[in-house]
């Protein structure tokens, strides 16, 4: 029916939206394919995410409860990024993070300038010191340190792990160098959040006690770990400082307990003076006591 001079009555009726178009979408105006599109990228995010901060594979139906998603929609999503290498399917059907996933974290452009500048220097260490050697950064979570680069030692028994392995922040020399360093905030912020899982009957399972032997390292300088995470498995590790005094990484040596424990302050000294060396080389001035 028509109005008067043609204009068109609103018709009261309201009209069908597009299926599967968010009402946010509507809302805004946005068309229902790109807000699909969103949601798959979004989607992709959790589960990269998710994978690397619980640092253990999971299974389908886990990722879609975590995620929110549908198993349907979510399936693949899976298989798409398996078949790219960013996710590795294990044989029970369960998928943690590929190759292709922890290159691409390793090749960010922060990581690569540590790695280039560190690389001479921790092999000189693996030489000095013939035990496997670890350049490692914190995870963005917080919850772990990340290898980023090593240099393994020839010994016939030695610590060996994988550039991209993740190591709980608390019960590792690496993790609790890289947490001790970190400004108040932030390691006070990491602190509340992280969950102190027991791995050993070593463990550090309590902040109070995680707050103190932080303390103790950066009096020191140094952190040193012994059956923390892994019976028969120690490492030395010590802080490395960018141009503006933030750490930015951690050199460790890694290696069997009982050759540890009887070169510790051996140890001690060798990766002090090469997270030194490291630290110069990134632009690192040492500042002394009382000058501003």
């Amino acid at each position: 029916m028509r109005q008067p001079n043609g204009v068109r009555r609103p018709d009261p009726r309201p009209r069908p939206h597009a299926v599967g178009q968010s009402r946010a979408a509507r809302l805004n105006g946005a068309p229902a394919a790109a807000t699909t599109a969103h949601r798959a990228a979004s989607r992709v995010i959790d589960v990269l995410e998710l994978l690397a901060t619980r640092g253990e594979a999971l299974g389908l139906k886990e990722l879609s409860a975590a995620t929110a998603t549908p198993k349907s929609s979510l399936l693949p999503l899976l298989r798409t990024l398996s078949a790219r290498g960013y996710l590795a399917q294990g044989r029970q059907g369960d998928y943690q993070l590929g190759p292709k996933a922890l290159e691409l974290g390793a090749s960010a452009p922060s990581h690569h300038e540590l790695c280039d500048i560190a690389r001479p220097t921790l092999v000189e260490l693996m030489r000095r010191t013939d035990e496997t050697v670890f350049l490692a950064t914190l995870a963005s979570d917080g919850a772990a340190s990340v290898y980023v680069d090593k240099v393994e030692s020839s010994q016939m028994i030695r610590y060996s792990a994988g550039v991209g392995d993740r190591r709980p922040v608390h019960a590792t020399s690496t993790g609790k160098t890289l947490l001790a360093f970190q400004p108040a905030e932030r390691r006070e912020e990491i602190l509340g959040s992280i969950h102190l899982e027991r791995h050993t009957d070593r463990t550090i399972i309590n902040v109070p006690a995680l707050r103190a032997a932080l303390e103790e390292i950066r009096r020191r300088g140094v952190g040193v770990s012994m059956d923390e995470l892994v019976p028969g498995a120690a490492g030395v590790a010590a802080p490395i400082f960018d141009r503006y005094g933030e750490v930015s990484g951690a050199c460790t040596i890694a290696a069997p307990t009982d050759r540890v424990r009887g070169r510790v302050h051996e140890l001690t000294a060798e990766v002090k003076a090469a997270a030194r060396t490291i630290s110069g080389r990134l632009g690192y001035v040492r500042r002394k006591e009382g000058t501003s």
